[in-house]
């Protein structure tokens, strides 16, 4: 007997939509164009015969049909997934869903990941990246990884801690980093969009207060760092995720840090149960992660 349904792109592509509130980021995510993110909902809505969402301000939000269908869609897409995974687990290919933030992707753990497949060659870490996901529960992740325990302390129940975090002043060797930080004054302070009252907590930490004539303020920290490098500024950052410009001389940094302990968790997914690949997979980062990080360049 066939089925009475839409294609499952366009159930897809609806509970993107509905979840994110844009098409712009729902297109972004599942790796489509707006067009065609557009035409899917257009198609979607045609089969039912009714509107599912509703303009609000610059963006959309289900209506009330669109919300008993996002309760249905989200519960069979997920039981959708599970089953999958299970089955490629079944296979002997156990699946591992990770999500981080793209600095942190980029800069350590891609680099790093050969070492994990070195011992388990056939597994695979499927990355999915938040800057700053609020919630993991329905995007089909088995684990978030976070830097920022003290910035949102309501999502760390149930965290795993992986290590400690550093955090410090950097910049371009040029810049006389250490001679104006004693002075209380830098030039330009770099900062992130998403966590601008973490000078604040450096400044109580190390016990200076550094005013800045300007500020600049991006939307990532691999922008942030790129920023410092070019000589923009001075930028606050984990030193992990600048290991090799610390090394090669391409940022120096401050001597004064910020410690934060266990500041790196692993927030596992509330609807998902836990998997022992993702337990492997955790246990191999924690290793991973307390090795020596490079040798780093202090400042003049």
């Amino acid at each position: 007997m066939s089925r009475d349904l839409p294609p499952l792109s366009y159930l897809r592509a609806f509970e993107a939509t509905a979840r994110l509130g844009s098409m712009t980021r729902a297109a972004e995510e599942l790796g489509r164009t707006h067009g065609a993110i557009s035409k899917q909902l257009q198609l979607l809505q045609e089969h039912l015969g009714f509107r599912l969402f509703e303009k609000v301000g610059t963006g959309i939000r289900p209506n009330r049909y669109g919300e008993a269908l996002l309760t249905t869609v989200t519960d069979v897409l997920d039981r959708l997934e599970r089953g999958y995974k299970n089955v490629r687990n079944l296979a002997g290919e156990p699946n591992v869903h990770v999500a981080c933030s793209a600095t942190f992707a980029m800069r350590w753990l891609v680099p790093r990941l050969s070492e994990f497949y070195r011992q388990h060659p056939n597994w695979r870490i499927q990355l999915t990246m938040h800057a700053h996901s609020r919630s993991v529960q329905h995007d089909g992740v088995d684990v978030r990884l976070s830097w920022d325990r003290l910035s949102f302390p309501g999502e760390t129940v149930g965290a795993l801690p992986l290590a400690d975090v550093v955090f410090g002043l950097v910049s371009a060797p040029s810049y006389p980093l250490k001679a104006h930080v004693a002075r209380r004054k830098i030039s330009t302070r770099i900062s992130h969009d998403a966590t601008p009252d973490m000078w604040d907590r450096w400044q109580s930490a190390v016990g200076l207060k550094v005013a800045s004539e300007s500020e600049l303020s991006f939307p990532h920290t691999h922008l942030c760092i790129s920023a410092a490098a070019a000589g923009l500024g001075v930028a606050l950052v984990e030193h992990r995720l600048v290991s090799e410009e610390l090394a090669s001389g391409k940022l120096i940094a401050h001597p004064r840090t910020l410690r934060i302990a266990n500041g790196f968790l692993a927030i596992p997914n509330p609807g998902r149960e836990a998997s022992p690949a993702t337990a492997v997979f955790l246990s191999w980062l924690r290793e991973i992660l307390a090795q020596k990080s490079s040798t780093v360049v202090e400042s003049r």
